[in-house]
């Protein structure tokens, strides 16, 4: 299973920044999920980041993709109601395309359209979706039997949930406030990738 951090659009560039270059030895991904920064913010935050020693690979950016091309970042994020996956494709063939999804049928979708991965949510109760009931966990497993694409969840994730997403197949999780939320964000990373190698 891959973990991806999800950034909470609650701090600083420099305060994020540091929270993700703490934690960059532990997850696999990071996605800059930073709808109020400006482009030149985002610049700033990512070039930041690389000359710390984060990966370009390693690096998500949510619906901006003037500057994943202007940085050459590989992959974007794209929420449902975002860009076309199709037409990002279509422009940038060099482009890796996520694709939020709340369904089997938009995560199917998503996959005839050309994305490379789902992130599919939100999956239990969380705080950044407060009073929105939760799509629920069953449908992962439907898209992991008919899709050839990798399957995120994403929504209410922490280590008394990894056990449940792990049971349904999924090919990764994604967290936000398990993460970004904490005092010790580095600590918090580790106990969920604990929670994820750990078996039965």
């Amino acid at each position: 299973m891959k973990l991806m951090a999800v950034t909470d659009n609650h701090h600083a560039v420099k305060d994020i920044a540091e929270k993700i270059i703490a934690v960059k030895d532990v997850i696999d991904y990071v996605q800059i999920r930073e709808k109020s920064k400006t482009a030149q913010e985002h610049v700033t935050l990512i070039n930041y980041l690389l000359t710390s020693g984060v990966h370009k690979e390693e690096i998500i950016i949510n619906d901006r993709l003037d500057v994943a091309l202007c940085l050459g970042i590989p992959t974007v994020h794209l929420p449902e109601h975002g860009l076309p996956v199709q037409l990002v494709k279509q422009h940038y063939p060099q482009i890796q395309v996520g694709c939020s999804v709340h369904s089997l049928q938009s995560a199917r979708e998503a996959e005839v359209n050309g994305a490379d991965y789902v992130l599919y949510g939100h999956c239990f109760e969380t705080n950044s979706k407060k009073g929105v009931p939760p799509n629920g966990i069953n449908p992962i497993l439907k898209m992991k039997e008919e899709l050839t694409i990798p399957v995120y969840a994403i929504g209410g994730i922490n280590i008394e949930t990894i056990p449940i997403v792990k049971d349904v197949g999924a090919d990764g999780i994604a967290v936000m406030s398990s993460i970004f939320a904490t005092k010790n964000p580095l600590e918090s990373a580790k106990k969920l990738r604990e929670a994820m190698q750990h078996e039965k």
